[in-house]
């Protein structure tokens, strides 16, 4: 009975600690991007500020469309894609001088904020769409050559 009791603590063991550096790296990675960076200003500092300052410029449409853009991440982390896209989206229309969120910087803003393996949904999804992406291909392929 004890022997047991000792392989079921072992294992609870295990888990626990697999739980919580899983949590503690997730917790690194927002401590590190909460540190001032040359300018003063963290890394979230200048994401939320995009977000802000282009919030208006944002129609319901392009809002759906993003939202349908970050299904496939998961629920728990899915505000968070939403801000790091939408922060990228936002400093390019600043960028730009645009006075609305067009298709074309919302799909370029999309590639540019995230990891290579999140565009093939974007691709499947403009397909979807009947939206064309052969004007985005020279983005697709810098993503590719840079390995992100």
């Amino acid at each position: 009975m004890s022997t047991i009791v000792g392989i079921l603590l072992m294992i609870w063991s295990f888990i626990m600690l697999g739980l919580l550096s899983i949590g503690g790296y997730f917790m690194f990675r927002k401590f590190l991007k909460k540190l001032p960076k040359e300018d003063g200003k963290s890394i979230i500092d200048w994401e939320e500020y995009y977000v802000n300052e282009t919030i208006d410029l944002w129609s319901e449409e392009k809002k759906a469309l993003l939202n349908e853009l970050v299904e496939p991440v998961p629920e728990l982390f899915r505000d968070v894609a939403k801000q790091k896209i939408g922060s990228k989206i936002g400093q390019l229309a600043l960028e730009r001088k645009a006075k609305t969120i067009t298709l074309d910087l919302l799909i370029e803003g999309y590639i540019l904020a995230t990891p290579k393996r999140d565009h093939k949904f974007l691709i499947k999804r403009l397909n979807e769409k009947e939206i064309g992406f052969s004007q985005y291909e020279h983005l697709l392929e810098r993503e590719k050559e840079s390995g992100s």
